[in-house]
């Protein structure tokens, strides 16, 4: 991988991890387009460390208060009745399908989960889900001429059925064109969370599983001698300046606007990629890597 590979790549998973679209999709198409190997999973999850970096310096005061009162109250019952104890507790329930499932299809990830027929479809199949999801939610917020507004849950209503919902649905985003975001976020209007509500827990827990991914992917690229490290800690670390730019903006975009601009580009994408793959201007297995 070339420096200038590794500055693109950098910008594309900063630009699209955090918002509804896929940033492993974004990845691997880049590199098709531009006629570069597949960046690969191992990759994809290193940069990732740098996003997720960006995560745990924008919430860090969140993230101070819950890992303190979920500390506390390991030895103070009274604690366990604290939101933000009760918080770790979700969170780390919550991490459990994507950690089992992380593990057991890992070759399916590294392999036929990367062909581009899969990833369009993805794209399309989640960006429907989203579209509904953020419809509901806005018939709920604005109601209409026969109903009225109906108030939607808000973290404070998590529960631990809940919190598992929301991490089989971050599971999903193993599959190169689901989006973690996107699946998490859907998951949570669809339960009848607020935008605000859906993506900030969404964001929260993603943070154990993607510094566990990274930690695993660096071990075993440093066994295999397979990673440009240079590069990749330079993708990394642009990945982490521009993922914390698009953090800031998001949180302000969803409080006002829906989620359907991101609904039509995914959309787009994945009816372009089906077109130039039935075409043959387009190998499904474009840019795919031999490791």
């Amino acid at each position: 991988m070339s420096w200038f590979e590794s500055l693109i790549l950098g910008l594309v998973q900063g630009l699209t991890e955090f918002l509804p679209v896929s940033s492993s999709a974004h990845l691997r198409l880049t590199a098709a387009f531009a006629g570069w190997e597949d960046p690969g999973a191992a990759f994809t999850a290193i940069t990732q460390i740098g996003t997720e970096t960006a995560v745990l310096i924008y919430f860090r005061k969140d993230i101070a208060r819950i890992i303190s009162a979920w500390s506390r109250s390991l030895t103070n019952k009274a604690m366990r009745r604290d939101h933000d104890a009760q918080m770790g507790w979700l969170v780390i329930i919550g991490s459990i399908p994507i950690g089992v499932l992380g593990v057991t299809l890992k070759d399916q990830i590294e392999g036929p989960f990367r062909d581009l027929r899969i990833t369009a479809t993805t794209l399309i199949v989640m960006g429907i889900v989203l579209g509904i999801a953020d419809r509901l939610a806005a018939r709920d917020e604005t109601g209409g001429k026969h109903r009225a507004a109906k108030e939607r849950k808000s973290l404070q209503d998590l529960s631990v059925k809940d919190g598992l919902i929301y991490g089989v649905c971050q599971a999903m985003a193993l599959v190169p064109g689901v989006s973690r975001s996107g699946a998490t976020i859907s998951g949570g209007l669809l339960m009848g969370y607020t935008r605000e509500a859906a993506a900030r827990y969404s964001f929260l827990l993603a943070i154990p599983a993607v510094l566990a991914s990274g930690a695993f992917e660096l071990k075993d690229a440093s066994e295999s001698g397979h990673v440009s490290w240079g590069p990749t800690v330079f993708a990394t670390i642009i990945a982490f300046l521009v993922g914390y730019a698009v953090i800031a903006w998001f949180m302000k975009f969803i409080t006002t606007k829906s989620f359907m601009p991101f609904v039509y580009y995914r959309i787009l994408l994945g009816i372009l990629i089906i077109v130039l793959v039935s075409t043959g201007v387009l190998s499904p297995h474009a840019a795919e890597s031999s490791g």
